[in-house]
């Protein structure tokens, strides 16, 4: 724990994360709108801002109401309407602010629905960040006991293991996502959708990570501790549990946070393609679909905004994982 606090860098990217998960989990509070909320009368507003001066007088915050026009080249420009004034409602309707209608209040924008960005965002962190965290829990304890399993026995039980371990390794990962997620049906709901992503997730992350498991279990089962466990008559399943998986805690937890933005990446990248999560329901991978074609992002370029979360996201995970492995490593000085 000292060498991790001493590290400055991962522990401002750990503090990054616990906020950004605060936020998900509190995405309805502090979400001006629902995530399903929308006006295609505002398609693609631009980020409204909040006023607190009125006719040279500090006042309570406001937007101006828009007023929605086209120019020669037939863009949507939104101007001020000065005559319509909305002032924010802070805590009301279970929200820490918002207006009334019919004024809108878009902190980063709209998407091409009319849908306030900044409300979608939180709402498909819950499904983003949640995503990594269940998908590598599941491949975390496959890994783990399977790996653990293979080494301990060693034989056939060795071989079979390891040539299931090396199917799933020899294929692509996003391909093999592509073919795992083309198996799901298409009327699935979206909390089935969401279970079939994570068990998707888990399948193609777990070999990598038994087959290393595997290589550490072949030595610590040739330890003091374990034969003198045999000895006593503790059942096989335990001395793999209580005695072996234990030693081999600091390489994974390191692996465990590093997985983690991968699988952040690799559920955008199936929403992306309208593969993973389906619209209305956001995550930071399918909010980005908008951002697909050049024209979008340079009449709106806030839309791009998801794949900055990502980007954060995966670069704290990477941090505190790489940060990890070097606190709990006893070969690595201070």
């Amino acid at each position: 724990m000292k060498k991790l606090t001493n590290n400055r860098v991962a522990m401002f990217c750990l503090w990054t994360l616990g906020i950004l998960y605060a936020l998900a989990i509190l995405a309805d509070v502090i979400s001006p709108y629902a995530y399903q909320d929308e006006d295609r009368n505002y398609s693609y507003c631009p980020p409204t801002a909040i006023e607190w001066i009125d006719h040279g007088r500090l006042v309570h915050p406001f937007v101006y109401g828009r007023t929605l026009t086209f120019d020669a080249t037939h863009r949507r420009v939104y101007r001020k309407n000065r005559q319509q004034i909305y002032p924010l409602r802070f805590l009301e309707k279970g929200r820490l602010f918002t207006v009334d209608a019919p004024g809108r209040l878009y902190i980063w924008g709209a998407d091409a629905r009319g849908r306030d960005l900044f409300s979608r965002i939180w709402y498909g962190a819950r499904i983003s960040l949640s995503i990594g965290i269940v998908g590598v829990l599941i491949s975390f304890v496959l890994g783990l006991l399977i790996g653990g399993i293979a080494g301990y026995y060693g034989g056939w039980i060795d071989g079979v293991l390891m040539r299931l371990c090396e199917m799933f390794m020899m294929v692509p990962g996003f391909y093999l996502m592509l073919a795992l997620r083309s198996a799901v049906p298409e009327n699935f709901n979206s909390v089935q959708v969401y279970a079939s992503v994570v068990i998707i997730l888990a399948l193609i992350g777990w070999a990598s990570l038994a087959r290393i498991i595997r290589g550490m279990t072949l030595s610590l089962r040739e330890r003091d501790f374990v034969l003198a466990a045999k000895t006593l008559g503790v059942p096989d399943l335990v001395i793999i549990i209580r005695h072996i998986l234990p030693q081999t805690i600091s390489f994974s937890l390191a692996t465990l946070m590093l997985t983690i933005s991968s699988y952040i990446l690799a559920e955008a990248g199936l929403s992306v393609v309208g593969l993973g999560i389906q619209d209305p329901i956001p995550s930071w991978g399918n909010l980005l679909s908008d951002a697909m074609g050049i024209v979008p992002v340079i009449f709106a370029p806030w839309i791009l905004l998801p794949g900055l979360f990502i980007f954060i996201a995966v670069v704290c995970f990477n941090v505190v994982g790489d940060a990890l492995r070097d606190a709990l490593d006893p070969l690595v000085k201070d």
